[in-house]
């Protein structure tokens, strides 16, 4: 009977004993050196923005119109004339490769015997060198009026198709940490801020009673919202 007393203290002991320890473990895992220990949080990463451009551009330029036609008369020298003049344009890019263009100038300065008026509309394939550099086609429908003649007044106007060549460079450039929105927002001409380019067009070839012909050489600024 004393020893089954004696085993119940001691069974008594042990449990209090292992209780005890466990609860200076879970104590330890709290404090540390004496000092409580706050629980730490896991780290946040931060919330970049994201840069969402218009994928619009407008431009302003200088023109030169070159218009030659054959002479009204028996002698066989053709008439030729170079006028200057104003370009704007104003674009929409759908993707890296492939935008639309829509045109219009006026040449009515310094003329011999002509001044030249366009109007159009383009599909703008696209290939960009470099994120600064892109090269660019122009064909779409064009409208030109060619006025004047080295003998009378005349009006020669022309729609059907118009087609050019054309190189850009961007100046834009943004330092942000943000992300673009779409893939090829900050390449060739994509990026905000502004650029310069220079083309040449085909506005019509052999057109009219005297085979008239109408081609341009533009350079400007443009502007990437």
């Amino acid at each position: 009977m004393y020893k089954e007393i004696k085993m119940q203290k001691t069974f008594k002991v042990t449990r209090l004993a292992i209780l005890l320890m466990t609860v200076l473990a879970l104590g330890s895992s709290a404090y540390a050196g004496g000092k409580y220990v706050e629980p730490q949080d896991a780290p946040v990463a931060p919330i970049v923005d994201t840069i969402n451009p218009l994928p619009i551009y407008v431009g302003l330029g200088l023109v030169a119109s070159a218009v030659s036609k054959d002479c009204p008369c028996d002698d066989a020298d053709r008439l030729k004339d170079m006028t200057y003049g104003v370009l704007a344009r104003v674009g929409w890019d759908f993707n890296q490769y492939i935008g639309v263009e829509a045109r219009y100038l006026n040449a009515p300065m310094e003329e011999d015997f002509s001044t030249t008026t366009h109007y159009g509309v383009f599909a703008k394939p696209q290939y960009h060198i470099t994120n600064q550099m892109n090269v660019y086609g122009l064909v779409g429908y064009g409208e030109t009026t060619v006025e004047g003649c080295a003998i009378n007044d005349s009006e020669l106007k022309e729609a059907g198709l118009s087609y050019g060549l054309g190189f850009e460079y961007d100046f834009g450039s943004d330092e942000s940490q943000g992300q673009y929105s779409r893939m090829f927002d900050g390449q060739g001409d994509q990026e905000k801020g502004w650029g310069v380019w220079a083309d040449y067009q085909n506005l019509f070839y052999n057109e009219g009673a005297y085979n008239t012909k109408t081609n341009i050489f533009s350079v400007g600024v443009t502007y990437d919202f």
